[in-house]
């Protein structure tokens, strides 16, 4: 394309879809490029899942999240950012899989994003800003696990319906943990719990800590604490716990233990990132990595520490990055040093 954006956003999560919607409101140009769905993060939580959170925290460009709830359902969720984009008119390129950000040949030229769509052709945008705003739910963490590629084993959980009267292995001790339990339990499904530490995490939303604890403590959902799984075979989960090794029967296994950002589209945009951490170099004050022009918001700034960014404070990265760049083209159209 020979136009040149003031934006180019990659990812059409709502961290995303904010920053769009900020540049638009100062008069910036934007596209949006997402590989799937809109807010495909949302997309693929489980299918009866309620939010944490009240629905104005989820609001973006002052667009009011209206529920007859005290919080909103993923549904709900789908349906109001579908929204947020109509009422913006906001400019996305579905289907397009980013693989390079690039600076033109002139050192203050624009950047080039080129990104291939379903048929695998390439397509290029340039742009005076890239934002990256691809969240950190895509990639999980890898156990490492013998059997971790076996089909009955997922790092995502939707729904419990087709695991009624299953045994059910769940590994993690987090929230995605605690809420997948509890629903499968409450489906019918015999869960059994493995978390390498001695209690839940202390992360885990307040009014289901109380639940998935006292479940435990009746017995109706098992636990093992202070256990590691040692290998996962076609009917069973071995864990090493207490110096004793324990075979858990298990019909499907859902492997909860985090995610992290996809460090492989930092790299193409040249963006350093600590190697262990997976958490990018760039400011806290600007959002701007160690590449000119090129911005994070959202989840992505987190690395591995997905939990420390959500949608309620990541929403307003992308107001931060618009008073930036709109500041730097204003003192560049006016002949000063951007």
């Amino acid at each position: 394309m020979s136009d040149v954006f003031d934006f180019v956003i990659v990812g059409a999560g709502p961290a995303g879809l904010a920053t769009a919607i900020a540049a638009k409101k100062k008069g910036l140009s934007a596209v949006v490029l997402e590989k799937a769905a809109l807010v495909n993060t949302i997309l693929h939580y489980p299918v009866n899942m309620v939010f944490f959170t009240t629905p104005e925290l989820l609001e973006i460009g002052g667009l009011p999240f209206t529920t007859p709830y005290e919080k909103p359902t993923r549904q709900e969720a789908l349906n109001y950012y579908r929204r947020v984009v109509d009422t913006y008119d906001l400019s996305i390129a579905f289907d397009r899989q980013v693989q390079s950000v690039t600076r033109a040949s002139a050192a203050d030229g624009p950047l080039v994003v080129e990104a291939s769509d379903a048929d695998g052709q390439v397509h290029q945008w340039q742009a005076r800003a890239v934002v990256l705003a691809t969240g950190a739910f895509d990639l999980p963490n890898v156990c490492g696990i013998p059997g971790e590629e076996l089909p009955h084993v997922s790092h995502y959980y939707t729904e419990a319906h087709p695991y009624y009267r299953k045994d059910v292995v769940i590994v993690g001790g987090q929230n995605s943990a605690a809420d997948a339990a509890l629903d499968l339990y409450r489906s019918g499904a015999r869960v059994t719990v493995v978390h390498r530490r001695a209690v839940l995490g202390d992360s885990i939303k307040y009014w289901v800590k109380p639940d998935i604890e006292n479940r435990i403590k009746e017995g109706s959902i098992a636990a093992r604490f202070e256990a590691r799984v040692l290998r996962i075979t076609d009917h069973h989960v071995t864990i090493e716990r207490h110096g004793a090794t324990e075979d858990l029967p298990a019909d499907v296994v859902f492997l909860l233990t985090g995610y992290h950002s996809d460090t492989t589209l930092l790299k193409a945009a040249g963006v350093q990132f600590d190697p262990t951490t997976y958490e990018p170099r760039y400011s806290p004050d600007t959002l701007e990595t160690n590449v000119p022009g090129v911005y994070l918001v959202g989840a992505v700034t987190t690395g591995r520490q997905s939990g420390r960014i959500f949608i309620e404070n990541g929403r307003f990265h992308g107001e931060r990055v618009a008073e930036v760049v709109a500041e730097r083209l204003q003192r560049s159209a006016q002949g000063q040093p951007a």
